[in-house]
């Protein structure tokens, strides 16, 4: 079972929008979640990019609420606002 904290944190990753393409340069598919700057991850296969996705959305919506910075609103929160 989820804590609190866990259970927001993992219910607000699942409403960002992740982009996931194949780069020749990296050899790699890349992951971008363009509403979390900086935010991006890859991987040797889809699964794999969009695993470390969802890991880093996490990190970085972790790492943005010990800094005391905002968290933006998802494309589809702001859609449907």
């Amino acid at each position: 079972m989820e804590s609190g904290s866990a259970a927001a944190t993992s219910q607000m990753k699942s409403k960002y929008e992740i982009s996931i393409s194949w780069s020749d340069e990296d050899n790699a598919y890349v992951a971008v979640v363009r509403d979390l700057p900086g935010c991006m991850a890859d991987g040797a296969s889809y699964q794999e990019a969009l695993a470390a996705a969802e890991r880093a959305i996490e990190l970085w919506i972790e790492t943005a609420k010990e800094l005391g910075r905002p968290i933006p609103q998802s494309r589809l929160q702001r859609a449907s606002a």
